[in-house]
């Protein structure tokens, strides 16, 4: 029984060992470095040791009876149910067979001359055609030294038990107890003096599949995942890569009002953020020439994987190289099988209380819910 995994030794197939996440990063990192495609080399902490974890700990039992009195109509309870989970998950310790085969591995990673790392969970239900996860389960970067390693693995673990993980997983109908949690330990890109994005191999907005849509700010990516900044961002016409020297088409500048980069040593997280410079807000975050290579090398990881994809990119500040950092199936637009238009009109002409960028085109109404935190999910209805 392996616990962990190179990325050299990883495919695409290896999904139930080392979760959707981990098995793409090691199929692009196998398959597409000859197409000149880089991936950050890292290892997989496999699902079994998650499953080694909890039996260590004896927490299969506990686990069962907190999810068992789960209230799967009105989810009234999931806050309290996922907080049980939680302390269950966060009190075990890891099994020294656990600890040596990280140990081991994350020596090789450091031999090679890798320093900080980044922790990225990967679920065996995760980043599938059918169901995404994202940004279900939790990633700490710029994770520094053998015993903070070990921490961030064992919180990977606790995420599984996010509330919104939980209810994801009840409203896609997956077992609770079959998921398992593998875990990525990936070198760092040093895109804290750098920038970092996501794209999309289609208009997100509307599923046009003739563009690639790409996002770009200052800092870690996170914060353009988690949709914290307005980020820079381009579209690519997708039939021009690789005939006409300029495919893209268009551009637009965003505020990027925060840059994620590391902390100092001795401060509560390994990552902060801090404000831009005017500077930094009013110039665009990636040149046109990177723009056109990230969009080439997302036209060949769709390629390759044959379907819609969902990619996150970094660009290291030091050395200026651009790296592929994750690579997901879209899973909001691929399953339409015609195309249809769908007008919609709004007719108050109430002035917006706040707006944010749409995944999808609808319009909808209802009592307006106040969400203050993951505590009030049991507010939102249908």
């Amino acid at each position: 029984m392996s616990f962990t995994r190179p990325f050299s030794q990883i495919c695409n197939n290896d999904v139930a060992s080392v979760g959707g996440k981990n098995a793409s990063l090691g199929e692009m990192f196998n398959t597409l470095g000859s197409k000149g495609i880089k991936v950050p080399d890292g290892f997989a902490v496999t699902a079994a040791a998650y499953r080694e974890f909890l039996a260590h700990n004896n927490l299969i039992a506990p686990l069962e009876a907190a999810l068992g009195k789960l209230d799967i109509n009105g989810l009234v309870n999931l806050a309290e149910t996922g907080d049980v989970c939680r302390k269950l998950i966060a009190s075990g310790s890891m099994p020294e067979s656990i600890v040596e085969a990280v140990r081991s591995a994350f020596e090789v990673l450091l031999s090679e001359g890798q320093g900080s790392v980044a922790v990225r969970s990967s679920a065996t239900a995760e980043d599938l055609p059918t169901a995404s996860f994202a940004g279900q389960h939790e990633s700490y970067l710029n994770i520094s030294g053998f015993e903070a390693l070990i921490h961030a693995i064992q919180k990977c673990y606790v995420s599984l038990f996010n509330d919104r993980a939980i209810k994801y997983r009840e409203d896609n109908g997956f077992s609770h107890m079959q998921v398992a949690l593998s875990v990525g330990v990936q070198r760092m890109v040093r895109s804290d003096l750098g920038s970092a994005g996501v794209a999309f191999t289609l208009d997100p907005e509307t599923g046009n599949d003739n563009f690639i849509y790409l996002t770009s700010s200052w800092g870690l990516g996170e914060n353009v995942v988690q949709g914290a900044v307005s980020p820079d961002e381009f579209f690519l016409f997708k039939p021009a890569i690789g005939k006409n020297p300029r495919p893209l088409v268009y551009k637009q500048q965003g505020s990027k009002e925060q840059r994620m980069v590391y902390a100092t040593e001795g401060e509560s997280s390994p990552v902060k953020n801090i404000d831009t410079s005017h500077r930094e807000r009013s110039s665009w975050s990636l040149d046109d020439q990177d723009v056109m290579t990230l969009g080439s090398w997302c036209s060949l990881i769709e390629t390759h994987y044959g379907m819609p994809m969902d990619i996150e990119w970094a660009r290291d500040g030091i050395t200026g190289e651009l790296f592929i950092v994750q690579a997901r199936p879209e899973t909001v637009h691929r399953h339409q099988q015609v195309l249809a238009i769908t007008e919609y009109r709004l007719l108050s002409s109430a002035t917006p209380l706040c707006k944010g960028k749409a995944v999808g085109r609808a319009i909808a109404s209802g009592p307006v819910c106040v969400v203050n935190s993951l505590a009030d999910a049991s507010k939102v209805k249908q």
